[in-house]
């Protein structure tokens, strides 16, 4: 077949130009793109209606005879956040104090529950937030109602809350680990001395111990003074509490741990800390014959998430008067925060909200801060300054600690109230840079070298020591700032700026002490503060509004902070104990510039 005859065979085909080709190809390809993406938001959508759909069918209804059981076996926070939306990203789940005292609360006043068991074995919670527990449920008991708590074992917080039950019962095998309280630092220089840091602190105040870690081997006199009064304050509280719910005298409560007389269940009733050894079917019988159920019908536990399930919110007043209670959760930075962490610029949003809305008569600040940046807390000082001058009230409510830059952002108050084991003072600041450059080295053999335009300018970089001008820089700023800090306490808490100084050196007091020396109005919970700010602003009817809004779902799982979430979640579980030591050499990175922050690390057991 010839050349003709082969192409009179051929089918004659209509050539492709490239460029129509590669256009053929973008279609395909985006076309493709659009249905995956098309597909996907469907599937959202579908997602998003089965979730509604199965916490809608989820609700519970509570019958009557019921008895609320209080299970406290994960972290305790500040506030409630939505345990789902995080538990996909492998955090731990965590139990809001806003949530445990609402229930209670509410409890006290629903005819369908009778009574609260406390199902408790180790309590992850600050002494603060484990004492406005213990005082909600000692209220709770006031209605009539009762209160019994069990265990299969008890730490020592786990018993601190349970000694106000009316019936304390414990497995015959268990025991409550009793030994009294402790307060422990750790210590880096070893391992900075090991890797060739050297680090350089200024600091004003004597009590200022938070730089310690990094350059001494254990605690400064000053630091064992202070840290030995926050304990032993704390620890007596404690015994007070339980010497009076359990009748017990606090000298008895001393000798039991000093003598560590209780190893076994039989101990604990010996010693009247427990009023019954005896296994969970047991206590499920008594609280049977307690709201008179009988044998053959089941108990209603009802557990603190189905409890919630049965919240609905109240019906908002379009004309009352408002308190809006302001959370302040975290360390304190300059800029940006989130729940968990308190970024000036957040914050002082967020006031502005409060003190902008004309019916909002009055400001809580509920602060659960142990400090940070001093710039940060002056910014939000001052913002604090511009909700009282446009005519609020503010209180703040001291949580689990507020110290130092958390003291500093209170002290404009117009009152301030803490729970006796709220840690707060430490009004002191400090400066530290760490020194890289003998680590890289020798550890790493990279050596730094450059040019600059003047003297100093590559000084305080973190590359080599400071000299003997730079080192005189740094202190003149953080003395300034400390002076400022004296100030502003001064002003707000109406004392000589002498007086500030004579209880602040960096010193830190719990709130049973801050009261004897001025530093606080007085002791009690967030709703004292609440009831305190709407007598100052001189109203009897009002809606309490909280701010910031929480996070919905939605916004959780589609933050880009998540990822740090994961991996920070991940570092907590591998390292455990350990954690504390890792994060406070992370934290190094981040204690440049003069900051405001608790003197120590403090771990209590």
């Amino acid at each position: 077949m010839n050349e003709e005859e082969l192409r009179n065979e051929v089918p004659c085909q209509k050539k492709v130009k490239p460029e129509g080709r590669a256009r053929k190809f973008w279609r395909v390809v985006f076309g493709s793109l659009l249905g995956f993406v098309l597909a996907h938001v469907v599937l959202s959508i579908l997602g998003i209606i089965l979730l509604v759909f199965l916490i809608g069918s989820s609700s519970t209804s509570i019958p009557k005879n019921s008895v609320l059981e209080l299970t406290l076996d994960a972290n305790i926070e500040e506030r409630s956040v939505d345990n789902f939306a995080y538990t996909v990203y492998g955090q731990q789940p965590s139990i809001g104090l806003d949530d445990i005292l609402r229930a209670i609360t509410m409890a006290a006043k629903d005819k369908k529950i009778q009574g609260i068991s406390l199902n408790l074995t180790a309590v992850s919670a600050s002494p603060a937030s484990m004492e406005e527990i213990r005082g909600a449920l000692k209220e709770f008991k006031k209605s009539g109602k009762f209160v019994y708590a069990y265990s299969d074992s008890y730490t020592q917080g786990a018993y601190y809350i349970a000694s106000v039950a009316d019936k304390v019962y414990l497995n015959p095998q268990g025991s409550i680990d009793f030994r009294g309280m402790c307060m422990q630092t750790l210590f880096y220089k070893g391992l900075l001395d090991k890797l060739d840091v050297d680090v350089e602190i200024v600091k004003h105040g004597r009590y200022k111990s938070a730089v310690e870690p990094y350059f001494r081997e254990d605690m400064s006199e000053a630091s064992r003074e202070q840290s030995l009064a926050l304990v032993n304050s704390i620890w007596g509280t404690f015994c007070a509490d339980i010497a009076a719910s359990r009748k017990v005298s606090v000298e008895k409560l001393n000798e039991i741990a000093d003598s560590m007389l209780i190893s076994r269940g039989a101990d604990a009733l010996e010693y009247h800390l427990v009023d019954e050894l005896n296994y969970r079917p047991a206590y499920n019988r008594d609280i049977r014959k307690k709201i008179g159920v009988s044998e053959d019908k089941k108990i209603t536990l009802v557990s603190l998430n189905d409890y919630k399930a049965t919240w609905t919110d109240p019906v908002k007043k379009s004309s009352s008067d408002k308190i809006a209670v302001v959370y302040a959760v975290g360390e304190i930075i300059d800029g940006v925060g989130n729940e968990t962490v308190i970024g000036s610029t957040t914050l002082c949003n967020e006031i502005r909200r409060a003190y902008k809305d004309e019916k909002v008569k009055a400001i809580v600040l509920r602060v659960n801060s142990p400090g940070g940046s001093a710039l940060a807390s002056e910014v939000i000082w001052n913002e604090i300054e511009q909700a009282k001058a446009a005519g609020k009230i503010v209180v703040t409510s001291m949580g689990d600690y507020a110290a130092s830059g958390g003291y500093y952002i209170s002290s404009n108050s117009d009152a301030i109230v803490a729970e006796p084991t709220t840690i707060t003072g430490s009004i002191g600041v400090f400066g530290m840079i760490p020194s890289v450059g003998n680590f890289l080295a020798n550890k790493l053999g990279v050596t730094i070298d450059g040019v600059a335009t003047n003297a100093h300018a590559d000084a305080l970089r973190g590359f080599r020591t400071m000299d003997e001008k730079e080192s005189a820089y740094m202190q003149q700023s953080v003395d300034a700032t400390y002076n400022t800090f004296l100030s502003r306490v001064a002003k707000g808490r109406g004392m000589t700026m002498e007086n500030v100084d004579s209880i602040g050196m960096g010193r830190v007091w719990t709130g049973a002490d801050a009261v004897k020396i001025g530093l606080v109005n007085k002791l009690g919970n967030l709703h004292d503060a609440i009831d305190l700010a709407a007598h100052k602003a001189g109203i009897s009817d009002f809606e309490v509004v909280y701010y910031p809004k929480k996070k919905s779902f939605f916004e959780i799982v589609t933050e880009p902070e998540n990822k740090d979430r994961q991996i920070e979640a991940n570092l907590r579980n591998e390292l455990g104990e350990f954690y504390p030591a890792y994060a406070a050499m992370r934290q190094m990175r981040h204690l440049q510039g003069v900051q405001a922050r608790l003197p120590m690390e403090i771990l209590i057991k």
